[in-house]
Parts: structure tokens; sequence; C-alpha cells
């Protein structure tokens, strides 16, 4: 099947034969996070070393991998390997090596001129993570003197070429056109009355009486899904499935929901914005967009990271929008006022302008860098917000007075939780192992969404029933499995980063809404 982006593939090739730095802006269905990694395996340059391709998320990550090694006839782990969060698919012959962001951060770590790599290549940039903004800046700063030879590529759908190809220096930027099938956009905005979940749900039963095909349904977080998926369960027809698809699903139960129809029946996607990037889910043919999702947003008072609801984007609109018209034409539904539409804001702001920058102080001085002016960023961390996170980490003994890592921060970077926990971690286990594992209890406690929030109304305030809960039960289904990791690197996330990203796809009731 021929694709947009094969009509481009030459000149990417190309280009980071002769530059080894180049943008590729292309439009949802493109096809470039599968066709790009293949058509660079047979370049001489690379000379048979690995390509890494970074994906924002697990799912993404796993699905991409299985597609291109399926594309090649050939098994997950031979050719085309992944690494996430708790799985791996790698072999001894692997040359594309599809990882989550956070992976490549620990690698560069360990290894900054990153031996046997040939190409990075950053997938759906525009959503301006702060480990993706991390890893790019590692991988120009500390590549631009040991490894002039790595190929970088950029890639994105809604993305200011611009000013990455000036970042990457005044790199090429080549664009591929989209797929061709239409997408039809309708609004269906509520009654001013009417809750959230109970709109989606009649939008969604009109739209599966009105049209054909599949429907892809896009929530803020897992508490929606759960309840738009009450509302739906045993009104839908008998030839329809209703599937779940967010950050905290098992991984199969998100393949369950991706995987493709049988013949004759169509299924119901009710996804938050994992499904937005680099996913083609089969058989969908219309999308119904709720308007809203998650962003994190960081608290000086508290010197936490909290979860607040919010309008969507219009980049992230049109993402979603995107979906319906991957391989027919499609209909997009917006569960809001035309009249909004034209109030959308363009983008959303780079994570590094408001996230608390300690993890990221704490991040570069593990790579070796104590001033974040060494590096070049396409967006710098606010200078006060640094120094707020420079100050944490050396009041918790992380850094010394010069901003290197002491023995204790290289204690509690090797954790690769959240600075404030990793240093009761590594304190707690100084006193022994009764007190490490309440304090890991505590820390999963604290990462994680509430395991005592339910449908039954607000739980106490109380820590200390949710730690005497876990230690009279004596296992993990409390937490729903949930810990704290410290081989985050040989699983494809830190996990920190893992809690902030699965936090804003699976987020809970405890997020307030902004208007």
């Amino acid at each position: 099947m021929t694709l947009p982006i094969d009509a481009v593939l030459p000149d990417v090739v190309a280009a980071l034969a002769t530059h080894r730095r180049a943008v590729l802006e292309a439009p949802p269905g493109a096809g470039k996070t599968t066709g790009v990694p293949l058509a660079l395996l047979d370049a001489p340059w690379l000379a048979d070393r690995q390509i890494l391709l970074l994906e924002p998320r697990r799912l993404a990550a796993r699905a991409a991998a299985r597609r291109m090694a399926s594309l090649r006839g050939e098994r997950v782990g031979e050719t085309i390997g992944f690494a996430v969060r708790g799985e791996t698919a790698v072999g001894p012959r692997t040359r594309v090596l599809v990882v989550t962001e956070g992976v490549l951060t620990r690698r560069l770590q360990d290894d900054p001129a990153l031996d046997g790599v040939g190409a990075v290549l950053f997938d759906e940039f525009h959503e301006r993570s702060l480990i993706a903004d991390t890893g790019l800046a590692l991988v120009l700063g500390a590549t631009s003197v040991l490894r002039d030879d790595l190929a970088v590529l950029v890639m994105s759908a809604t993305l200011d070429g611009a000013r990455v190809a000036a970042l990457l220096g005044d790199a090429p930027r080549i664009t591929s056109a989209g797929r061709a099938f239409p997408v039809t956009t309708r609004f269906a905005p509520p009654r001013p009355d009417a809750r959230l979940e109970d709109h989606v749900a009649r939008t969604v039963r009109e739209a599966l009486a009105d049209e054909s095909g599949s429907i892809l349904v896009f929530l803020p977080g897992a508490g929606e899904i759960r309840r738009v998926e009450e509302r739906l369960a045993g009104t839908l027809p008998s030839k329809v499935d209703l599937y779940p698809l967010h950050g905290s699903l098992p991984p199969a139960q998100q393949d369950a929901a991706i995987a493709p129809s049988p013949p004759g029946r169509r299924k119901v996607v009710l996804a938050t914005n994992v499904a937005e990037t680099s996913l083609t889910i089969d058989g969908v043919r219309v999308v119904v967009d709720s308007g809203f999702a998650r962003v994190p947003r960081f608290s000086p008072r508290t010197g936490m990271t909290r979860l607040e609801t919010v309008r969507v984007t219009r980049a992230s609109a049109d993402q979603r929008r995107g979906r319906a018209g991957r391989t027919e034409p499609g209909v997009c539904i917006r569960c809001w006022h035309a009249a909004e539409d034209a109030g959308l804001l363009p983008d959303a702001r780079a994570e590094i302008l408001d996230a608390d920058l300690a993890p990221l102080v704490l991040d570069l001085a593990a790579a070796g860098f104590t001033d974040p002016a060494e590096l070049p960023w396409l967006d710098a961390p606010p200078p006060a917000a640094w120094q707020q996170g420079r100050d944490l980490l050396q009041l918790l003994g992380a850094l010394d007075a010069h901003g290197r890592l002491t023995a204790h921060g290289t204690a509690m970077s090797a954790l690769g939780t959240a600075p404030r926990l990793a240093h009761m971690l590594v304190r707690a286990r100084d006193h022994g192992p009764a007190s490490l594992a309440r304090a890991a209890a505590l820390a999963a406690l604290l990462e994680e969404r509430d395991p005592m929030r339910g449908a039954g109304g607000p739980p106490p305030a109380d820590v200390r029933l949710r730690l005497d809960a876990l230690e009279r039960e004596g296992d993990a289904a409390l937490l729903g499995g949930l810990h704290v990791r410290g081989d985050a690197e040989e699983h494809g996330d830190r996990p920190d980063r893992v809690a902030d990203r699965e936090q804003r796809d699976a987020g809970g009731d405890e997020c307030r809404l902004v208007h």
C-alpha cells in the first residue's frame, strides 16, 4: 500500500546522508512513524548501526514496532524491536529500536556518545514534553563534540518547523502531504445543564445510528472513560463492541482496543490522548471529541505537579480529527459550539516552561551538566524554575555547592523517581528493610492515583489509612500492581516520567475543570 510519506522518503534519506540533521513535517496519516525508519535501514552511512525511534507513549511504541515488523514479514525482536516500561522485545539483530522517551535520557547519561547508534528519530515532537526536549538537548549537546556523524531527525504533524530547523543548525525541512481522505466536521454542543459523560454517551449512540464504521471517542481521563462506559453498557447494538483505552490499562487490554474488529462487527473505543498520535485503529471512520484533555500543572506552593482538565488546543483537535480519515472518508463530531472553535489556543505550551524542573536538574547533573546554558534548547528552562529545582536538590543533599551530583544524588538518580520521593527512599534504606518497605509503599501512593478513590464519594484525606490498608492486604492488589522501579532503563521509561505521562492519560476524578 502506497503512503503519502513514500514520496519524500528519498529526500529524508538524502538530507540525513548530507547534513545528518533534518526536520520532517507530515500530517496525521502520512505514514512517517513506520515509513522513515524502514527507509533508513539500508542507508550506507548507517553502516549497520542501530536506529532509535522515540515515541511519547508505550502503546504507540509497541504498535509502531509491531507494524514495522509485520511489513517486513518478521516477528518483533528480530530486525525491529521495542523497549518500554515492563516489556521489551529486542534481539541480537535488532536494527530499529522503538523506545519511550525516558530511555534515551538514561542511555545518554551512561553513554554520551551513543556507541552503536547511527540515527535518533524524535517522533511527534510537537507534544513538547519535558523529557523529549531534554532528550533532544542532550543529543545535540553531548554528541556535537563526540559524534558529528550521528543523524538526528525531528518529526511531527503540527510543529514550528522553522524554529526546530534553526536549532538543528539550519537543517533541511521536508514536508509530506497527508492522506487524501476527507473528514467532515460537525458540531454537537451540549445542553447547558448536561454532564460531559451524558452528552458524550448520547452523541456516540446517535453516531452509531447515523454513520457506518467504528467510533473513536476522546475523553480527558480514565474517570470519564469509566463513566461513559457505564452509560453505554447495555445500550449498544449487539454487533458493537465497547473498549476503554488509556495509559494505565495492561498492555493486553490496550492491544485488544486497537486490534481490528472481526468481520461484521464494529467497535467503540473510549480513549484518552494515547490515541491522538502515532496510532491507527483499524475500521475507525468516526471521531467523537469531548474537547478536553489533562495537562500537568506544577504548584510552587506544594512542590507537586497536579493535573487539570482544560480545553484542547487547535493542534490537538486537528490531530484527533485526523484519526477519522486514516483509511477512508470520515466524520469528526466535536462536542462544542462552532463559535467556540475559533477560540481554541493554537498550541500547547512546552512543558519545560511550566513544569517542576528539579527532575531535569537531576537528570542533567547525572549526565555531567550543571548549567542548562551548556546545551541547546528549543525553549530554555526558565531561570527561576531552574534555580528552585537546584535549591531543592541541594537541600536534599543530591547536589554539592557547584551543582554536581553527590553520592546521595547518584543513588537518587538511579531510582528514577521524583526527587523528593527518591530522597525518602534512599534515606529509608539506611534505616532497614521495614522503613524501606513503608517508604516504597508511601512513594507509590503519592505518585499514582488514589487506590481508595471510587464511585462511593471522596475518601478520607488520611495517608495512614492507605498505608495501613497496604500492610493489612499484604499484596499489590490494592495498588493495582503499581510500584517504584529502579531498573527503568531496561523497561523503557523513568518511573517518574511514566507517572507524569500516564496520569496525564488516565488522570482521575481529583482533576478540576478549567475553562
